[in-house]
């Protein structure tokens, strides 16, 4: 397998995972009509045929470690069993965030639940595996915290002035709309924080997976929790009518090429992530910073609602002020994390 060995490399396969995070769900608005639990079939098939193919060509290039197949045939029961654990319990999270996208917008759901999978997830993995700075780690961690409160709160001001300017029948909705997305958004957001650790545990001990093999037999829980997740979500759905998988296959070659997109976005920024974490010791990364950084994806998915989508169009200038000093608290937040394994306490 190829694995980095340098800070800088580290460092961009991080931003690269901020950047795949935060973006691939843009295919939802893309998709414009096509239902989220119909696009997410097509999801699941992207991430699984990603990490496949990552394993065929980079878990096998190189010379750094194990080849993806021999990964796989030595890994121990509990490794295999806890990364494909860890994609069960993502899939479950993934698909609460993307129901508040459908009702509230991605700038609800990516600050409030990719914010709170970040504090969880971070906290975890710094005691699973502790790299780089504490001090640094957690200031930075507090900094993502105020980001979402000034988040939630520019919501909350956002709501108010539509309330005011427009219907109020309108604008009530809309507010029901927005504190669904924001509880979707939590519960979903601690339990993302919780699947990393278990990728984590995946990869540790001598019968430990490599990242590409671990990625993959985290997809596999994906692409399996799919059929059972979405049949309940497709019958008692979140928001519309109910579906039937017969209404998948009415979908045509566009909506569903859309998902395999948006799945294999997805899987390159978390391989792009499993494999920072994985960088020799020596560079103090480790999964908690690797994480930390790769949870700028709730800053890249801010941006995309409120520059392309406009869902903060008419709140004002308070509401402005407030988003920029969400996306400061945000960006500070992560420089602090991001410089932690310069500083690691020895």
């Amino acid at each position: 397998m190829i694995l980095p060995h340098s800070y800088g490399l580290v460092l961009a396969l991080t931003i690269l995972t901020m950047l795949c995070w935060g973006s691939w769900a843009n295919v939802l608005k893309i998709a414009k009509g096509w239902r989220f639990e119909l696009l997410y079939y097509d999801y699941s098939i992207g991430v699984a045929l990603g990490a496949a193919l990552a394993g065929l060509t980079f878990g096998t290039w190189g010379s750094d470690g194990l080849r993806f197949v021999d990964d796989l045939a030595h890994a121990g029961t509990v490794n295999l069993l806890c990364g494909f654990a860890g994609g069960v319990i993502y899939n479950l999270s993934n698909i609460l965030v993307v129901g508040a996208i459908s009702v509230a917008g991605m700038g609800v759901a990516f600050p409030i639940g990719v914010g709170l999978a970040l504090v969880v997830g971070v906290i975890w993995n710094y005691f699973v595996n502790p790299q780089g700075n504490p001090w640094l780690l957690f200031v930075g961690v507090a900094l993502v915290v105020a980001a979402i409160i000034v988040d939630a709160i520019a919501y909350r001001a956002h709501a108010v002035s539509q309330s005011a300017a427009g219907d109020k029948v309108d604008a009530a909705t809309k507010r029901a709309a927005t504190w669904k997305g924001i509880r979707l958004s939590a519960i979903g957001g601690i339990l993302m924080g919780m699947f990393y650790p278990l990728v984590e545990i995946g990869k540790s001990g001598p019968r430990g997976l490599g990242p590409y093999a671990v990625g993959f037999v985290f997809a596999l829980g994906v692409l399996a929790s799919v059929f059972v997740y979405n049949l309940y979500f497709m019958r008692y759905p979140i928001a519309g009518t109910q579906l039937k998988f017969a209404d998948y296959l009415r979908g045509n070659w566009w909506v569903h090429f859309l998902g395999i997109v948006g799945g294999i976005v997805w899987i390159v920024g978390s391989l792009s992530n499993f494999v920072a974490a994985s960088a020799p010791r020596a560079l103090q990364v480790g999964p908690a910073i690797s994480y930390a950084i790769g949870q700028g994806s709730t800053m890249v998915g801010a941006l995309w609602g409120v520059l392309v989508w406009r869902e903060f169009a008419g709140g004002g200038a308070k509401v402005n002020r407030l988003l920029v000093l969400m996306f400061l608290l945000f960006v500070t937040g992560l420089g602090v994390v991001s410089i932690a394994p310069l500083y690691a306490a020895h």
